[in-house]
């Protein structure tokens, strides 16, 4: 019975972990029509804004404003359009993409 239990515990630890709920968020917000966190889909994937922007200081800030705003230039010709997000998820969001390895 307890080896049971720890794997219930095991699942629902995981299920409520940060990076499973911002990769939840990540797609209500549609923004894994166009990433990945492993590859190049329409934008870039996660994991690859996350090593450009590494040690960066400001790049929460700096990339949440971009997810809310939308930008062009950065990553090639194609935009990526402003977003419905409230600077909260923007910053949850862009968090998360950055702790992508």
């Amino acid at each position: 019975m307890k080896p049971l239990f720890a794997l219930l515990a095991a699942s629902t630890a995981l299920l409520a972990s940060p990076a499973f709920a911002n990769l939840e968020l990540a797609q209500k917000k549609a923004c894994m029509a166009c990433h990945a966190v492993d590859k190049k889909l329409v934008g870039p994937g996660f994991k690859e804004v996350a090593a450009k922007y590494a040690g960066q200081k400001d790049a929460v800030a700096k990339l949440s404003d971009k997810v809310i705003k939308g930008g062009a230039g950065v990553w090639g010709p194609i935009p990526m359009p402003a977003n419905a997000i409230t600077a909260d998820e923007a910053k949850t969001l862009v968090t998360w993409v950055l702790s992508q390895k």
